[in-house]
C-alpha cells in the first residue's frame, strides 16, 4: 500500500482554526477550561491540552483566513464535485478561482494514507493549515548571548561569598500548576521586569540585549517556543506552571456575597455589642486541610469551637470525583457543623453570625433556613470588622499552632479549650469571665420573662 512521507493527521478536527478562535475567545471571557472546550464543541481532554500546550496564553489566531486561500467551505465543495469526476477547470469555474489554485490544492493536500490520494475537506484543511504555522524565531532563540543572560538570572544559584551554594535542590519538575508547602529550590530569581529594565544598564550600547518582560514570559510559559526550557517558571515568584488568563484573574472568588448579605446589612444593635446574640465566626486552618471553627459571641466573648473531622472517604482512591468536599470542611459539611451548634443556643442568643469571606459558609441561604440565624459577611481585607474573633483565634493558636494537624484533635478535646478560654477573665468584662458575662445575660433575660407573666 502507498504510504506518503507526510504523516497522517489522525483524526483532524473538521474546523481546527474555527474550533481554537472560539475556545480562546471563551477562555478570554473568563471561563474555565472545561465550560471553554464546550463552547468550542471539543472534548475536555482537548481544551486541557490547547491551554496547557500554549501555557495558558491566547495565540491569538485571526478570526477568519484572508480570502486569497481556500476556505474550509470552499474545500468541501471541491470534495464532492471531485467526488462527481468534475474537471479541474469546471471546479475552477465554478469557484470562481484560477485552475492552477485547484490543481496544486489537489495535489498537494489529498490524502497520503491511500493509493491513489483521494481527496477530503477534512484533511486538506489540515494539511493547509499545518503549512501556514511559520511561526517568527523568537529573539532568545536566535541571541544566545540574551538567552544565558536572561537565564543565569532567572535560575543561577544562590552562593555564598566563597562561592558555596546554599539552599534545598527543591522537588522535581512535574508541571503542576503551583508547589504547595513544598521547599523551592533558590535562586537569583529576578523578575522578567527586573531582566528587562537592567539590561539597558548593563549593555547600554549594545541594541540587541533588549528583550521585553512579556517576550521573557512567553518563552518560559508558551509550548514550542524552544528558548527556555517549561521548568524555569518554578524560578518565578507565583511559581506557576500556567499562566492565569487576565479575565480570570479579574473574576471575584466570593460569588456566594451578595449586597444583601454585607456586613453594612447587619442589625445596628450589633455593632454597638449591646444586646448579646450576635456572633463571629472563622476558621482555624492546620495541615492536611485540618481545621477547627470557632464561634464568638460579640458582647461577652463567649467562645464556641466546632469540630470538623474529615469524612469519610478522605484521600481515598475511591472517593467520588467532583463529589462533596470530604477535607472536614466543605460548604456542606460546615453548614452541618455550624447548624449542630449553633441550633442548641437559646433563642435569644441567635441573633446574626458575622462570617470571613471564605467559600466553607458559601451554603449560608441554607444555614438561615434551617437555624434562623442570618449571615453576614465582612468586607474584603478588613479582619477588624471581626475583631473580637480575631483576637480569639490569636488566644487559640497557643493551644492549635501554626502547622500542625489539627484533626488529631476529638470533639471533648477542643470543647475543653473553649472551657478553658471561657473561664479566662477578661478586662474588658470587667474582669469577668465570658462563662459569667453570658451567665448574668440569660439569668436576668429569665428573670424579666418571669415579671412579665406576673
Amino acid at each position: 500500500m502507498y504510504r506518503g512521507q507526510i504523516p497522517s493527521p489522525g483524526a483532524p478536527t473538521i474546523a481546527w482554526r474555527e474550533d481554537r478562535v472560539r475556545f480562546w475567545a471563551g477562555i478570554s471571557r473568563g471561563l474555565k477550561t472545561d465550560a471553554a472546550g464546550i463552547e468550542a464543541g471539543v472534548s475536555s481532554p482537548v481544551a486541557y491540552r490547547w491551554f496547557r500546550h500554549a501555557g495558558g496564553v491566547n495565540p491569538a489566531l485571526p478570526s477568519t483566513v484572508s480570502g486569497r486561500y481556500l476556505s474550509f467551505a470552499e474545500r468541501e465543495d471541491i470534495a464532492i464535485w471531485r467526488a462527481k469526476e468534475l474537471g479541474v477547470r469546471e471546479i475552477a469555474r465554478r469557484l470562481n478561482r484560477s485552475p492552477s489554485t485547484i490543481s496544486r490544492e489537489l495535489r498537494r493536500n489529498a490524502s497520503s494514507r491511500a493509493y491513489p490520494p483521494t481527496y477530503k475537506a477534512s484533511t486538506a484543511q489540515w494539511h493547509a493549515e499545518r503549512r501556514a504555522r511559520r511561526p517568527k524565531t523568537a529573539k532568545l532563540c536566535g541571541n544566545e548571548k540574551l538567552r544565558e543572560y536572561v537565564q543565569e538570572r532567572l535560575s543561577g544559584q544562590v552562593k555564598t561569598p566563597d562561592g558555596r551554594a546554599v539552599g534545598p535542590h527543591g522537588p522535581q519538575w512535574k508541571g503542576r500548576n503551583k508547589p504547595h508547602r513544598a521547599d523551592r529550590r533558590w535562586t537569583e530569581a529576578w523578575s522578567p521586569e527586573q531582566i528587562a529594565k537592567r539590561l539597558p544598564v548593563d549593555f547600554p550600547d549594545d541594541e540587541s540585549m533588549r528583550i521585553s518582560p512579556e517576550a521573557i514570559y512567553q518563552a518560559l510559559y508558551v509550548q514550542g517556543r524552544g528558548a527556555l526550557k517549561r521548568e524555569l517558571v518554578a524560578c518565578l515568584r507565583t511559581g506557576r506552571a500556567l499562566r492565569v488568563p487576565r479575565a480570570r484573574s479579574r473574576q471575584t472568588a466570593w460569588a456566594h456575597v451578595t449586597p444583601e448579605v454585607m456586613i453594612s446589612e447587619r442589625p445596628a444593635q450589633a455593632e454597638d455589642r449591646a444586646v448579646p446574640g450576635h456572633w463571629e465566626g472563622d476558621l482555624l486552618i492546620g495541615l492536611e486541610r485540618s481545621a477547627i471553627g470557632t464561634l464568638v459571641e460579640r458582647t461577652t466573648r463567649f467562645t464556641m469551637l466546632v469540630h470538623l473531622p474529615r469524612e469519610e472517604g478522605y484521600r481515598h482512591k475511591h472517593s467520588v470525583k467532583n463529589g462533596p468536599a470530604l477535607a472536614g470542611y466543605g460548604a456542606i459539611t460546615m453548614k452541618n457543623a455550624l447548624a449542630s451548634v449553633m441550633s442548641t443556643l437559646p433563642e435569644q442568643l441567635r441573633q446574626s453570625l458575622t462570617w470571613d469571606r471564605g467559600k466553607e459558609l458559601s451554603q449560608h441561604a441554607a444555614f438561615k433556613v434551617e437555624t434562623g440565624i442570618p449571615v453576614y459577611f465582612a468586607d474584603p481585607h478588613s479582619p477588624w470588622q471581626r475583631g473580637s474573633n480575631e483576637n480569639t483565634n490569636g488566644l487559640l493558636r497557643q493551644y492549635f499552632p501554626k502547622g500542625t494537624d489539627l484533626s488529631r484533635w476529638n470533639a471533648e478535646d477542643i470543647e475543653a479549650v473553649a472551657a478553658a478560654l471561657n473561664g479566662r477573665p477578661r478586662k474588658t468584662l470587667g474582669w469577668k469571665t465570658p462563662a459569667e458575662a453570658l451567665n448574668e445575660y440569660l439569668v436576668s433575660v429569665q428573670q424579666a420573662g418571669v415579671a412579665s407573666i406576673d
